[in-house]
């Protein structure tokens, strides 16, 4: 349930984003941006009508079609499903859900410190609204991790904000079809669309660092450089632990659930000078799937791993 909506909101955002793509303020780099000469009132009432809107829709679709059963409100310990997968899902949903907050702001012409404030708090609304509809929902509950989760992903995103006005650390999704979801389709997706939001095998998250603003280096080093650490899990058909399976032929068939740890090239493309200030500073909010690239892998089973391009399946 919590799945479809998470999209939804990202797929909102983004939407809205795309609409100023060619008109916002540059992505700051360095220093913040000065402030705009005021509030563009058109833009900004067009923001908050359309981000209400999408809010109460939101809430109605929620009751109506995934939460009809409603039960009193209860807290659901999870921390230990998935290998974390999910909690760091949460935390790399909130990040851009704030970072795309903050553009809108930005767009409307609010001032930087309101805009980070602003982006933040919507962020942490949306996020805090589907934890508290869990709370309520047989089956589900609310979770502390989750919502530690969210609030990280928050931090992340206005901390850097506030403290150097860019983002030298971002959050960033990768995918890879994988052979579990046919043994569990109902829980891990019987589409590619729905397993990359509920397979959590098939899913990678990166930690992103930008090293010409993480290190000391020379003006002839290219700013769009970033180095990647990325995280998945793999064998999991089930939360906690993997349920009995079974081939055609009644054989058991068991998976060994593992964690994945990754390092790879990436390119913050918000930073070539070539492309116009709005186009960097949309490239930035937009930018949160991964670009395939040659990585290292390292699992408990297969040691170290060399993958020249994308991700092999699993």
């Amino acid at each position: 349930m919590k799945y479809r909506i998470r999209a939804v909101v990202l797929l909102f955002l983004y939407s809205l984003l795309l609409g100023q793509s060619v008109r916002a303020q540059p992505l700051p780099v360095a220093v913040p941006t000065p402030d705009p000469s005021g509030i563009n009132q058109g833009r900004f009432i067009g923001v908050l009508v359309g981000t209400a809107a999408f809010y109460t829709i939101t809430l109605l679709m929620l009751r109506k079609q995934w939460y009809k059963k409603k039960v009193p409100f209860h807290s659901f310990n999870d921390n230990r499903e998935w290998l974390q997968m999910d909690k760091v899902g949460h935390a790399a949903t909130a990040y851009s859900m704030s970072r795309g907050g903050y553009e809108l702001m930005r767009w409307s012409g609010v001032n930087e410190k309101a805009s980070i404030l602003t982006g933040g708090l919507l962020a942490l609304l949306f996020q805090t609204t589907l934890e508290v509809f869990d709370g309520h929902s047989e089956g589900w509950g609310f979770s502390k991790g989750d919502m530690l989760a969210n609030v990280a992903g928050t931090a992340l995103f206005a901390g850097q904000q506030y403290g150097s006005g860019q983002q030298v650390v971002s959050l960033k999704y990768g995918f890879r079809k994988t052979i579990f979801p046919p043994y569990r389709p109902n829980v891990l997706g019987k589409t590619t669309g729905v397993q990359m939001l509920k397979d959590y095998n098939g899913q990678q998250y990166w930690l992103s660092v930008n090293l010409a603003s993480a290190l000391p280096v020379g003006a002839s080093f290219p700013r769009w450089l970033n180095l990647d650490v990325g995280y998945s899990g793999s064998g999991m058909i089930g939360g906690h632990e993997n349920p009995p399976v079974f081939d055609s032929e009644g054989k058991a068939i068991t998976f060994d659930r593992h964690r994945q740890f990754f390092i790879s090239p990436d390119a913050d493309l918000s930073r070539i000078n070539e492309f116009s200030p709005s186009l960097q500073r949309f490239i930035g909010t937009a930018q949160f799937f991964k670009i395939p690239a040659p990585s290292l892998e390292y699992n408990r089973l297969k040691g170290v791993r060399f993958h020249p391009f994308i991700l092999p399946k699993e």
